[in-house]
């Protein structure tokens, strides 16, 4: 195609294992720098330099400095979003880099996909959403309802708030594990945190694996019961 998107160049910036690596880290939404990323993906410091200056180059992160160090993340959502579904297509497909452990287990049972819960738990949270009449979806979106709108203000979410972002309120993303829809955008971003700040699960450090206490593993089934 001569006209349009080039897609070449952005598959090719996201192809390479150690580029995928330092990407996969940055999934947990939080920031990091060159040299933890270097670490992520088993390189030396000088060549993840080389590396991040061609992502920054291709806007597929972002960087920002504080004191004396530099901290990296994605460039958005957008960019988790088909990291996301770039994982499915390859779990899909065979092409796992590691055998199935306990890791792995916790992995899929509930981890961050960009600051919105995904795995099991985050599947089961936007059906049961869907079921109560939270949440209605098309083909390729999702819409709060007013009973969902009250449900969240019940649960402690500022939506007004949320509101003020350009940023989609809700967002479909295929979950890699489950190949399933959970919850992205402002509102999966706030469930995540709510559901933090009230104690249901902590986030587990230099990790993507989400762990429910076990009260709020009960608090959670019985809200989102599928």
């Amino acid at each position: 195609m001569r006209n349009g998107p080039d897609i070449a160049q952005i598959a090719a910036l996201i192809g390479d294992p150690a580029r995928a690596n330092m990407l996969t880290a940055l999934m947990s939404g939080k920031a990091l720098t060159a040299g933890e990323l270097a670490r992520e993906a088993g390189i030396s410091p000088q060549t993840a330099s080389s590396h991040l200056k061609k992502l920054l180059a291709g806007s597929l992160v972002r960087v920002r400095g504080q004191g004396r160090h530099k901290y990296y993340g994605l460039s958005g959502e957008d960019v988790a979003h088909v990291l996301e579904n770039l994982m499915g297509l390859a779990a899909g497909r065979g092409h796992l880099r590691t055998q199935t452990g306990p890791k792995d287990a916790e992995m899929r049972s509930a981890r961050v996909c960009y600051n919105h819960l995904a795995g099991s738990r985050g599947v089961q949270m936007f059906t049961a959403m869907q079921k109560q009449g939270y949440l209605e979806t098309t083909e390729d979106a999702v819409h709060l309802t007013k009973e969902g709108t009250q449900f969240c203000i019940g649960f402690g979410i500022d939506l007004e708030g949320l509101g003020r972002s350009r940023a989609p309120l809700c967002r479909p993303c295929l979950d890699w594990s489950e190949r399933e829809t959970h919850l992205a955008g402002k509102l999966g971003r706030a469930m995540l945190t709510r559901m933090e700040e009230i104690g249901w699960l902590v986030r587990i450090p230099d990790s993507r694996i989400i762990r429910f206490t076990r009260t709020g593993e009960t608090e959670f089934d019985a809200q989102f019961s599928a």
